[in-house]
Parts: C-alpha cells; sequence; structure tokens
C-alpha cells in the first residue's frame, strides 16, 4: 500500500486542516464534522494526519490497541499479570461503512466458536479497532441514528460497554470521531451536530492557481508516491514536530476567567443551546493557543475557532437567511470588535 498523501502537502482548505490538527492536539474535544463537496480531500486529510502524529506503543496480541504504560487504560485481558509486550504502531484510521450493523460496530459474541466448543468469546469490533485512532464515517449524515447516537456517546466516555447474549464487556475505546458528507443528500438532526466538537465547510476551490496546485501535487504523488513523500519529509517533520509541542504544553497554556466570559457572551448572543458550546470553544481555542506557541487564551484565539466550533449548533432563524458561518462572524464583531 502507497504511503498516505502528506498532510502539509494539502492544498487550502485551512480550517479542515485546523480543525483536524486541533482534535489531534486534545481529542477531548469531540472530533470533527467536515461537510462539504465530494472530491476536496476529506478522507485524504484524515489518513494524512494519521500518518503525520508519531507511532503509538500497542499491547502485542490486544484487540483494542492497549497502552501499556497506562495501566489504567488497559482492557480486562492485558491489566491481568505482567506488563504485556509491546511494540510501536501508527495510530489506526478505520472506516465505518454506512451499512454497518450494531454488532459490528460494538462488538458481539462469536456465535461460530460459541456453537463448536460452547465457549463465549467477544469477537471485538471496529470501536475497538479504532481506540486511540480514528473513526471515519463519510457520509455521516446518511448512517442511521441509533448508530450515531451510539458513537457519539462511546466518543465522550472513551469507553465502548457491551451487554448482550450473557456477556458483559468493557474495554477502552478512545478514538477522534471524523465525519463527513454532502448537505445534498441530506443533514444531520441537531442534536448530532451539537454533538461533534468542531465542524467545518469544505468547499471546491473556486481560483484557478489554487485548483492548479491541487491537481499538479495530485498528479505528481500518483506517479510516484515514495519520491513525492520525500519531497515533503521536511514539513511533515516540522508539523509533527508542532502537534508534539502543543500536545505538551496544553496544560500550562492559562484560560483567565475574561476569556470565559467572552465564551459566554458569545454563545448568549448567539442563542445556542447548553454549556456545550463554551466548553468547546474554551478546549479550542486552548489548543490552537497550544498550537501557536501561546500561553494564554484571548481574543485571537477565540476568534478563529469560534465559527468551527460554534456555528452548527446555532438554531435555524426564519428571519434571518445569512448561513451560520456569517451569524457567528456577526456576533463576533459585536462582541469582539472588529
Amino acid at each position: 500500500m502507497a504511503d498516505p498523501f502528506p498532510f502539509s502537502a494539502i492544498v487550502g482548505q485551512d480550517d479542515m486542516k485546523l480543525a483536524f490538527m486541533i482534535a489531534a492536539v486534545d481529542p477531548s474535544i469531540g472530533g470533527v464534522l467536515a461537510f462539504g463537496d465530494r472530491g476536496t480531500g476529506k478522507s485524504t486529510a484524515v489518513r494524512a494526519l494519521a500518518a503525520l502524529l508519531p507511532k503509538i506503543r500497542v499491547a502485542d496480541g490486544c484487540p483494542y490497541n492497549c497502552e501499556p504504560d497506562h495501566p489504567v487504560r488497559l482492557c480486562g485481558a492485558c491489566a491481568n499479570g505482567e506488563k504485556p509486550k509491546s511494540s510501536l504502531r501508527g495510530a489506526p484510521v478505520v472506516d465505518l461503512p454506512l451499512g454497518a450493523t450494531e454488532d459490528r460496530v460494538v462488538g458481539a459474541l462469536n456465535l461460530e466458536r460459541a456453537l463448536n466448543s460452547g465457549e463465549k468469546h467477544f469477537e471485538a469490533g471496529l470501536l475497538a479497532q479504532a481506540n486511540r485512532g480514528f473513526l471515519y464515517i463519510d457520509e455521516a449524515n446518511l448512517l442511521e441514528d441509533h448508530l450515531v447516537d451510539l458513537l457519539l456517546d462511546v466518543a465522550a466516555s472513551g469507553v465502548n460497554v457491551v451487554e448482550r447474549e450473557g456477556l458483559s464487556i468493557r474495554h477502552p475505546a478512545r478514538f477522534v470521531l471524523i465525519g463527513s458528507g454532502n448537505p445534498e443528500e441530506g443533514e444531520l438532526r441537531p442534536q448530532m451536530l451539537d454533538r461533534f466538537g468542531l465542524a467545518v465547510d469544505v468547499k471546491t476551490p473556486q481560483d484557478i492557481p489554487t485548483r492548479v496546485e491541487v491537481v499538479k501535487r495530485r498528479d505528481a504523488y500518483e506517479r510516484d508516491p515514495p519520491a513525492f513523500q520525500k519531497q515533503w519529509e521536511g514539513e511533515e517533520k516540522k508539523l509533527r514536530a508542532k502537534i508534539l509541542r502543543a500536545r505538551t504544553r496544553i496544560a500550562e497554556v492559562e484560560t483567565p476567567d475574561a476569556a470565559l466570559e467572552r465564551a459566554a457572551q458569545l454563545c448568549l448572543a448567539l442563542g445556542t443551546d447548553g454549556l456545550r458550546g463554551e466548553l468547546t470553544l474554551i478546549r479550542a481555542a486552548r489548543a490552537y493557543a497550544a498550537l501557536e506557541g501561546v500561553d494564554m487564551v484571548g481574543d485571537v484565539e477565540m476568534k478563529r475557532v469560534a465559527p468551527m466550533a460554534l456555528s452548527h449548533r446555532l438554531r435555524r432563524n426564519p428571519l434571518d437567511e445569512s448561513g451560520s458561518a456569517t451569524r457567528v462572524e456577526r456576533a463576533l464583531a459585536e462582541s469582539f470588535g472588529p
């Protein structure tokens, strides 16, 4: 299999790339929803980001990708006895197909083994495979509602609980949920939209120089993937180091009360329901500050991430025909100044 397209070589789509990087720095933000035109690099960016991140240490033979150095995050099998042997692997990227059943997603009893030997054995599902990596849902707006609710609940808790057919299984399932889709094929329910941490609109470039550059880079990559990877190796190392530094220093970024008040003021002005908007806005601003090497969350950081943290949480206003992003920008100007 050819190496993924380099993340640093993706042309444009700055909001999408930033949202993915913020989610990689702080997975607790709750994943990213990238809605927009087909063929704009959404799935390419997910795989490119996973390849960009450092390899993870995984317990050998564990179906849940357990992390040996964190005992509290081990599954039952890895937690019993001595510290398991381990090896380094790339962060997993697991695709969730539209036709997947709930058993395929969460895991289920291995019926063949049960019938042949009478032994109850849990067959790990896609959530287990995605632990410590990315779970990618293409056409998330077409996925059955109960599956989306289930995925969002597990993504928020970091634990998958399966109780059926006499089995009671708990295993770690900490992953970054990435959803994509085309709005022309249907929209997600507002309750589901609100549960995604960040959301970005992905548009096809409308200027000729950008379109030409996209085609040139993609053509060069497909003709000789190793040579293209080598060409961008330096930029990839810089970006990887930037994300690692941000992960290390995010705990040191200060969030003053003034920033919290700004977030609350903005969400009140926009009429967002609940407090998830404020919490996501603050976390995203903090991760962005860590990426930029800033020690404190301020207006600049809040304004940069507010559209992707709040646009998808707005109620429809029949008296306001402007898009949600425009409404956020307008509220930002009123609350923060131009």
